[in-house]
């Protein structure tokens, strides 16, 4: 599952904002929902088979963080948007400037 696809899920995404606040135990998390733990287990492995996190063992369990390259990519493909639409909004901008007569 690619990386905007595993986001695509509102558990998912909750999940990346708790970890953004640093490593958590799968069975810490699984606290913060209202399903079961096999099912926030799925969501996880979905995570980080998606490469959004990352785990790590601690004797019986297993803690999670944020798998910073992934999300990198993530962040590159926002910003790449976000430049192709404030380069079409500047555009526009100027265009209604044009319409008003103004001559910024």
């Amino acid at each position: 599952m690619d990386r905007f696809t595993a986001l695509a899920d509102p558990h998912r995404r909750k999940m990346i904002e708790l970890l953004g606040n640093g490593p958590l135990a799968a069975g810490t998390l699984a606290g913060e929902f209202a399903m079961s733990a096999p099912a926030v287990s799925q969501h996880l492995k979905v995570l980080r088979e998606a490469g959004l996190v990352r785990v790590a063992v601690d004797g019986q369990r297993r803690i999670y963080s944020l798998d910073p390259d992934g999300l990198a990519e993530v962040d590159a493909w926002l910003r790449q948007v976000r430049g192709v639409w404030k380069d079409r909004l500047d555009r526009l901008e100027a265009a209604l400037g044009q319409e008003k007569g103004d001559t910024r």
